[in-house]
């Protein structure tokens, strides 16, 4: 990362403070640092100097962009549910599966809990993310906001982290690799819709401007009088808005709402991760029987068979299956069992004096951490897509166990702990850094945002 001479010519420190515009006034929302952004152009993006956090990513036409990406998002989506997803034969007896199969078969097998998640994260709150961004980019592009517009861009932070088409994607190749050794796998037309709706997806959240959106929701917003960049937002009553990013001036008294989109702020008070550590201790509980109990029960020929999330790890291995088998046990052990571990170390480490690792590595890890919690969920997509393709009474079927639920249960759980963990925590105490993020260009276009 290299500054521009646009970071460096709005460079403000406490001793040397600049005519400054107070709509660029931003607070890094991962350590803190108030700082002005700097005019982008499409294609460039400002990080903070400080601990590297994207603050803002600018896009050529992007109200255009979005609303075009959102729409063949939608047209994927309505594909993917309204023709047959996959299917298999053996011995002249087989069986087909819509896309919400998934979600309905676990329903009749009394497990709605699982059936809501698998429902809930790959289509539903995809279809509420893509609806409102097309909401919104179609009021840009009208030059004034839709009814509710305020309301509509506030679900977009809720919903975006819950979002796993991707996800199920890779459950049901490995459902797939799992099928394909005893049966012939037909693939039907909504599943490369799937595939497609699962990209255009990943292409929508990544071309939405939350910056952008919110200055052209309302353009007034400005930071308080007398905010000094180059310092941490607490030091000054200040807290930045996760939701819409305005810098607000904290009351004296009473719970802090955002001025312009009415969002809960979360003031820096200290180290206080109490929230996450409760999670992460339902986390630990949950996770025991998902190990112990059967994940899912295999009926073949009329016997019955229990297996365990390391049974089926060890089953892959027997046949010879060892990418699938990593990737199981990956997602399934690997994972959640590190990410609860590296929360529970730096709920410990941020109490503690500042040897070890330097602030800029636990922001890393906190990072990584987040990233790949998500990608637990693929042991419980898998068994949602065997259940319902696998119904042949007791010639071959497969049911849920007991510790599919309890899985789902650790994933959200984890999620949640991650989420509400304070990356400030990381960086109380560490050094200041100058007020102008990085300023970093992807290409270069000829008009300033």
């Amino acid at each position: 990362m290299s500054d521009s001479p646009h970071s460096s010519a709005l460079t403000a420190q406490p001793h040397r403070r600049r005519a400054i515009s107070r709509r660029r006034l931003r607070v890094c929302h991962e350590c803190d640092l108030l700082v002005v952004l700097p005019s982008l152009a499409p294609g460039e993006k400002a990080d903070c100097p400080r601990c590297g956090h994207t603050l803002v990513r600018r896009h050529a036409n992007p109200a255009e962009r979005s609303l075009a990406l959102a729409l063949a998002t939608l047209i994927a989506l309505a594909l993917s549910v309204a023709f047959p997803f996959i299917g298999f034969e053996l011995s002249g007896i087989g069986n087909r599966i819509e896309l919400t199969d998934s979600a309905a078969i676990l329903i009749g097998l009394h497990q709605p809990l699982v059936a809501l998640c698998v429902l809930l994260t790959v289509i539903i709150l995809p279809l509420v993310y893509l609806l409102s961004v097309s909401w919104l980019c179609a009021g840009m592009l009208l030059g004034r906001p839709l009814p509710r517009s305020r309301q509509i861009a506030r679900t977009l932070r809720h919903v975006s982290p819950w979002m796993m088409a991707d996800v199920f994607v890779i459950g049901t190749l490995v459902s797939l690799i799992k099928v394909v050794g005893m049966a012939d796998i037909e693939l039907g037309l909504s599943f490369w819709t799937f595939c497609a709706f699962a990209l255009l997806l990943l292409l929508t959240t990544q071309s939405v401007d939350k910056d952008w959106l919110w200055f052209s929701l309302d353009r007034r917003g400005m930071a308080p009088a007398g905010a000094v960049p180059g310092r941490n937002a607490s030091e000054q009553n200040l807290c930045g808005c996760t939701t819409c990013g305005l810098v607000n001036a904290l009351p004296e008294r009473g719970k802090a709402r955002c001025r312009r989109c009415d969002e809960p702020l979360h003031p820096w008070h200290g180290i206080n991760n109490q929230a996450t550590l409760a999670l992460l201790a339902a986390a630990v509980i949950m996770y025991l029987p998902a190990n112990l109990y059967p994940i899912m029960v295999t009926t073949s020929l009329g016997s019955s068979s229990p297996s365990t999330i390391i049974g089926g790890v060890l089953l892959f291995i027997q046949h010879g299956d060892w990418p699938i088998a990593f990737i199981i046990f990956t997602a399934s052990v690997v994972v959640p069992v590190s990410k609860i571990l590296a929360l529970l170390w730096l709920c410990h480490v941020v109490r503690r004096d500042r040897a070890g690792l330097s602030a800029m590595s636990r922001i890393r890890l906190y990072r990584i951490t987040e990233f790949v919690g998500r990608w637990s969920m693929v042991d419980v997509f898998v068994v949602a897509i065997l259940v319902a393709l696998i119904r042949n009474g007791n010639l071959m079927s497969i049911e849920p166990g007991p510790a599919a639920l309890a899985f789902a249960g650790v994933v959200v759980l984890t999620m949640l702990a991650a989420m509400l963990f304070d990356q400030r925590s990381i960086w109380a105490g560490a050094p200041l850094a100058g007020g102008a993020p990085h300023h970093n260009e992807n290409r270069k276009e000829p008009n300033h945002v």
